[in-house]
């Protein structure tokens, strides 16, 4: 397929330039991180003004991961990991996760912001079962030519690819030719985890995610969209998707019983699993 994202100045790396947000540290910035700048946070505030609970979009996308991370290795047995888009280090990591479950899982993160590359190699450095390599996620056949990727990951045998909380980061609209470019590498009984921004198209909550898709992508981050339900769902292609199916964040076999409501943008965050047969 043809690898478009050179077009969408949103995925371009942007390092420490200070007078453009980074998804990165947007991202950090959300989660409550340190390594962040104004412009950054000044994405989040633009989206408070419709949203005010703006920063649990990432608390659910960060939650979802943490736990498919824990589903794939202990029930799955997944022990190798292609994560794209790993954002700036945080707490509990996806090799983190998994290698408490596997201590031998092998994880690659793939990432083109400098910012991250640079704290992700500080943080990996003596874990020889993890690596970071420097590459657009959008250009998934560059991707799965990386000879890092090649050798550290066996593409014989099941693996797991993350796009987690990336893929409204694209603004095409090819989104599902793109990702079946990383279907049709993995191999049978391996699983692709896809985390996106959702307009529920309800009347409690697409007016809503329309507002926040407004102001994401007018904002100095430039990106953010939310698609439909449908169109997450063609994401995955013909992989069977694991119960509960695509579902809100929060819903994906959540930890406890629910005590109190979602907040309404917990609603415009969806997630699922899928397993090729």
């Amino acid at each position: 397929m043809a690898q478009p994202s050179a077009a969408y100045p949103s995925v371009a790396p942007v390092g420490v330039d200070t007078t453009r947000a980074s998804i990165a540290r947007v991202y950090d910035a959300a989660l409550n991180g340190k390594d962040n700048f104004e412009v950054d946070r000044t994405v989040l505030e633009q989206v408070r003004a419709v949203a005010p609970q703006v920063n649990d979009l990432a608390w659910a996308n960060r939650d979802f991961l943490i736990r498919i991370c824990r589903f794939l290795a202990g029930q799955a047995g997944i022990d190798q990991y292609l994560d794209l888009g790993s954002g700036l280090p945080t707490a509990e990591n996806t090799h983190q996760v998994v290698q408490r479950v596997r201590p031998a899982a092998r994880v690659v993160y793939v990432d083109n912001d400098p910012m991250v590359l640079a704290h992700a190699r500080a943080l990996l450095e003596e874990n020889p079962d993890t690596s970071i390599v420097t590459g657009d996620i959008f250009r998934p056949l560059d991707v799965l030519a990386n000879p890092v990727v090649r050798s550290e990951l066996d593409f014989g045998r099941p693996l797991a690819i993350f796009h987690i909380g990336t893929m409204h980061h694209y603004l095409g609209d090819d989104g599902a030719a793109l990702l079946q470019t990383y279907i049709d590498a993995m191999p049978s009984g391996s699983y692709l985890a896809i985390a996106h921004f959702c307009d529920p198209e309800t009347p409690e909550s697409s007016e809503l995610a329309r507002q926040m898709e407004e102001k994401f992508v007018h904002s100095p981050m430039g990106s953010g969209r939310f698609r439909t339900h449908a169109e997450i769902r063609a994401m995955f292609g013909t992989l069977e998707l694991v119960e509960p199916g695509l579902v809100l964040c929060d819903d994906w076999w959540p930890d406890g019983p629910r005590l109190a409501p979602l907040s309404p943008v917990r609603h415009c965050i969806v997630g699922g699993v899928g397993r090729k047969p």
